[in-house]
C-alpha cells in the first residue's frame, strides 16, 4: 500500500498486512470507483494514524463537494488537513477526477487545476485522498460522488472504517 497504483504479485498476505482495495463497477455504461482499506491484524500505530487522518480528510472533503466550489480549492482542503497532521509530502496524487462513460475523465480535482475550473451540479467525480509512506504502508479512501444543489450525494454507500480480518 506503499505505492498509490501498486501492481498485484505472488506476495502472500501475512498478519500486519493493511489492504488497498480499488474497486469499481459499470452500470447503464456508467462507471462508479471506490477504494477502501482492510486491515489483517494491523497493530502499527503509524499506519492507524494515517488512516484516521485520511478518512477525516475524506470526509471533509467530500463534504464540500457543492456547485461553484474550485477544483483547486477543494484539493486544498484535503490537503491542509494532511498537512496540518505532518504528512503533507505524502499526499502525492490529485485529489480525485470526474467519472462517468469511463472511470478517469475530466475534470481532474487537483493544486494544478485552473483557478476557474469548478465543480458543477450534475458532476460525477471522485473523492480520493491518500498518504503512502515508502517501506512502511499507504491509506486511500476512495468515494463517487454526484455534486446536487442540496449537497453533495455519495453513490458509494459502504462504511468508510478501516475493516478487520482475523484470518485467511
Amino acid at each position: 500500500t506503499s505505492m498509490p497504483h501498486y501492481r498485484p504479485q505472488h506476495a502472500r498476505l501475512k498478519q500486519g498486512d493493511l489492504i488497498l482495495v480499488d474497486i469499481g463497477v459499470v452500470v447503464d455504461g456508467y462507471c462508479s470507483d471506490m477504494t477502501r482499506m482492510i486491515s489483517f491484524e494491523v497493530e502499527s500505530k503509524k499506519l492507524l494514524e494515517i488512516f484516521s487522518i485520511v478518512k477525516e480528510a475524506q470526509e471533509a472533503a467530500c463534504a464540500q463537494c457543492r456547485p461553484g466550489i474550485a477544483l483547486r480549492d477543494l484539493d486544498a482542503l484535503a490537503r491542509e488537513v494532511i498537512a496540518k497532521r505532518g504528512y503533507g509530502e505524502y499526499f502525492i496524487h490529485s485529489l480525485g477526477h470526474g467519472l462517468g462513460l469511463d472511470v478517469h475523465e475530466w475534470p481532474i480535482i487537483s493544486k494544478t487545476s485552473p483557478k476557474d475550473e469548478i465543480l458543477q451540479e450534475g458532476m460525477c467525480v471522485t473523492i480520493e485522498p491518500g498518504i503512502y509512506l515508502p517501506k512502511i504502508g499507504g491509506v486511500r479512501i476512495e468515494d463517487t460522488v454526484l455534486v446536487t444543489k442540496k449537497g453533495p450525494k455519495i453513490f458509494t454507500d459502504c462504511s468508510r472504517d478501516l475493516y478487520q480480518i482475523d484470518e485467511i
